[in-house]
């Protein structure tokens, strides 16, 4: 079991993240996202779009088990995070997560 904190603090630094909800849906819609994290406490119609167009591209969806603010402090972001897509894992194995469900 990979640590999901840490790969994502690694890809973060040496891939390409893309924060916040609606740059997240929008890079869904379009399918250049590889995988989509969301936190705990994201808001329901959110988490609805977001698994909604990533059924439609196959992306995989992985709610994590902490809250926004843990997310945006783990992305090394002093702001909150409720959704994130990863577009390139660069350095970390943050892939892995994927179709896991939730940690």
């Amino acid at each position: 079991m990979i640590d999901v904190d840490n790969e994502l603090r690694l890809a973060c630094k040496t891939g390409k993240v893309i924060l916040g909800s609606r740059r997240t849906i929008e890079e869904v819609k379009w399918g250049r996202a590889k995988l989509v994290i969301v936190a705990s406490n994201c808001p329901k119609p959110v988490r609805d779009d977001i698994e909604y167009y990533a059924k439609l591209s196959g992306i995989p969806v992985y709610v994590h088990r902490k809250t926004s603010i843990d997310l945006g402090r783990v992305c090394g972001k002093p702001f909150q995070v409720a959704a994130l897509a990863i577009r390139d894992p660069g350095d970390s194995r943050i892939l892995e997560v994927g179709g896991g469900g939730s940690e």
